[in-house]
């Protein structure tokens, strides 16, 4: 008997609770089905499918060597399915619960439709510590710490072989989509072993100091965040090893206790913050709390909008990070976050836009963390804490020698230290070809403070405010070991719960 088993954002064979299944109900034939509607949303660019289509490549070559293949078909999911049906006789399906976009929602729906009225048996398995159908917060984080500690699936020696034709994968260009970014990572599951190993290994030691700087942060990052989005490594394959190396330098003083500590924690509050997508599909475009619909007008300023995009705002620091961000497709969490605070603040562009372009430009965009961390960013959820970063002092901060900000705006190479964050205030600013800052630092940022709280101070508003917290807020310490799935002490979540930042690892 054939049994479907569909890879999306899940391509490896280890630790594939699907595939397992998949095995156990009859012969797997495994399908990827390249869909051209999905690369045509707002939020897909050419860089996510450069990644993608190696992984998918890497993940191909890997079921060959195993006596296997992977039937790549490219089109509509359901139809996709029908023919695989009728050319396999399947009557089961087998994949990965999916916390995607809107898009991939609404086409999970309709293949459960498709299921249904074609008697085929569709099984969605958990990959992560998201729960489907959650009907409260407060046990989760026992069940998803349950979820980490369970046993790791190995990938199989040998499987079926496949006889199905192929469609050929099409590049970007065939998609109307631009490679444009030169420096970005590339995909495949060896490349995802190899990053968790040499971060474990030597360039972890100095991550929850280093991962702050764009510059450091580079290189003290794990990097593994495009390697989760995709599905080349799992979050538990992560958990574990990173739980194994922790035992190793137990007692240990020189950072790496704390250092695998707050990986840890990252990990955790990434499938938090995939939990709030799942519970709430609409947060993708609406504001969590809706008090602040129309705060910021649906029309951005263009030219600010454009000014931001492009690294052109005459704010060296946020430039910076945007060119990098453009040419390399990666950012730290940091810098991640004052994008999109400058954007919704000192710019007042709404967050649907920003986040959309941020979403096309990261690597790794992970929908359920994304949309979940515009909001946050932007003060549209009703309970966290206002941050509005001040860019001249970040860049003073986190790249104090220039290092960054210099690499990336060579415009600004006879600027002096003292002016580099603000050389509109050098005396040589007039020649330089690099544009005023679009805005006043101090003053746009006093505005927003005062629109954004002017909302807060409504009388109704903690009315709704208490609805997302008891919805989405954290119930515990997320530094707590994951190992450790006794239930938290009960106690009722509060506003700001959710202030730690984990758009990367």
């Amino acid at each position: 008997m054939n049994t479907l088993l569909w890879f999306k954002r899940d391509l490896r064979l280890a630790d594939h609770p699907a595939l397992h299944l998949a095995q156990e109900i009859g012969r797997p034939v495994p399908v990827y089905i390249l869909e051209p509607e999905l690369w045509r949303q707002d939020d897909a660019s050419g860089r996510q499918f450069a990644f993608l289509r190696e992984s998918v490549l890497t993940l191909r070559e890997a079921l060959r060597a195993r006596g296997s293949d992977l039937v790549i078909r490219l089109g509509d999911a359901v139809e996709a399915l029908e023919r695989l049906r009728q050319e396999t006789g399947a009557r089961h399906l087998v994949s990965h619960e999916e916390t995607g976009n809107g898009w991939t929602y609404a086409r999970d729906r309709r293949v459960a439709d498709w299921a249904r009225a074609q008697g085929v048996d569709w099984a969605e398995l958990p990959q992560s510590g998201v729960v489907r159908r959650l009907k409260s917060r407060d046990r989760w984080a026992a069940a998803r710490n349950r979820f980490m500690a369970g046993d790791m699936l190995p990938a199989p020696v040998a499987l079926p072989p496949v006889t199905l034709s192929s469609d050929p994968l099409p590049d970007a260009a065939a998609l109307s989509l631009a490679e444009d970014c030169p420096q970005r990572q590339p995909g495949g599951r060896g490349h995802a072993e190899a990053l968790l190993a040499s971060f474990l290994e030597t360039r972890g030691r100095d991550y929850r100091h280093a991962m702050s700087s764009p510059l450091a942060g580079a290189a003290a990052c794990s990097r593994l965040s495009p390697h989760l989005a995709f599905g080349t490594l799992s979050v538990r394959e992560a958990v574990q090893a990173t739980a194994a190396r922790q035992r190793d330098v137990r007692g240990r003083r020189d950072g790496w206790a704390d250092s695998l500590k707050s990986l840890q924690s990252r990990l955790a509050w990434r499938d938090h913050f995939m939990q709030k997508l799942e519970d709430e599909p609409a947060l993708e475009r609406r504001c969590l709390h809706s008090a602040y619909e129309g705060l910021r007008p649906r029309e951005p300023d263009a030219a600010r909008l454009e000014a931001w995009r492009k690294g052109e705002t005459g704010l060296p620091f946020v430039d910076a990070c945007m060119r990098s961000l453009i040419a390399t497709g990666w950012l730290n969490f940091r810098m991640r976050s004052m994008l999109m605070s400058v954007a919704s603040y000192h710019l007042w562009l709404d967050w649907p836009a920003t986040g959309a372009h941020l979403a096309r430009m990261f690597t790794d965009y992970e929908p359920g963390i994304h949309w979940s961390q515009c909001q946050m960013q932007s003060g549209t959820t009703g309970i966290n804490t206002l941050r509005i970063y001040n860019p001249v002092k970040q860049g003073r901060d986190q790249d104090p020698e220039g290092a960054f900000t210099r690499r990336w705006l060579p415009e600004l190479a006879e600027v002096p230290d003292t002016f580099l964050q603000e050389p509109w205030r050098w005396e040589g600013a007039a020649r330089l070809r690099y544009p005023a800052p679009v805005v006043d630092v101090a003053e746009a940022a006093r505005a927003a403070r005062q629109a954004v709280w002017a909302v807060r101070a409504d009388p109704s508003f903690r009315y709704e405010a208490a609805r997302v917290v008891e919805k989405h807020a954290s119930r515990k310490d997320p530094q707590r070991h994951f190992v450790n799935d006794r239930a938290p002490r009960r106690r009722k979540p509060r506003p700001g719960d959710d202030a730690q930042l984990t758009l990367d690892l």
